[in-house]
């Protein structure tokens, strides 16, 4: 009986702890900042020098968890180095597996790619909020714009056969 007590006196303590555990973990304290060096590179990240002035970033930007493929229409004012219609390009990020994956296969198949980091330079930043991106990797391949990364969707679109 008085172990029955105990137990049902520490359970609504447990829960608690396991909500505070669960509130204040590492993902939810995850912040993002924008900093300019003394060189006037901008850099983001979740750990800026201390004498840094920072700008706080909000928004979301994550991996895709599934590959889309959609018209793209080419506009030379919204995106770099896109004259040929079968060029690729694709906005990434350091920490997306997706888009590493994208690169190696790139690179293994000797298909020439431009690639630009969204969080490492201001100008793929603005590039790929004009493209309204919501993810990465977004990989562009002529008239093809493709959110995400499957080297079997990518092939088809790239070698024309599909």
């Amino acid at each position: 009986m008085r172990k029955k007590f105990i137990f049902s006196a520490l359970k609504p303590l447990l829960a608690c702890l396991c909500l505070a555990a669960l509130l204040t973990s590492p993902a939810s304290l995850a912040e993002l900042y924008k900093w300019v060096d003394d060189a006037g590179k901008i850099h983001y990240g979740d750990k800026p020098p201390e004498n840094a002035r920072l700008k706080k970033i909000t928004g979301n930007v994550s991996s895709f968890s599934s590959v889309s493929v959609e018209p793209f229409v080419y506009n030379p004012g919204l995106v770099s180095k896109r004259k040929k219609s079968r060029s690729v390009v694709m906005y990434s990020t350091s920490w997306c597996g997706y888009c590493k994956k994208a690169a190696r296969h790139f690179r293994k198949n000797k298909i020439p790619f431009t690639e630009y980091d969204i969080e490492k330079s201001a100008r793929a930043a603005n590039e790929y909020r004009k493209l309204r991106g919501r993810g990465v990797p977004i990989i562009l391949i002529g008239d093809r714009r493709m959110n995400g990364f499957s080297a079997k969707t990518f092939d088809s679109i790239y070698y024309g056969q599909s």
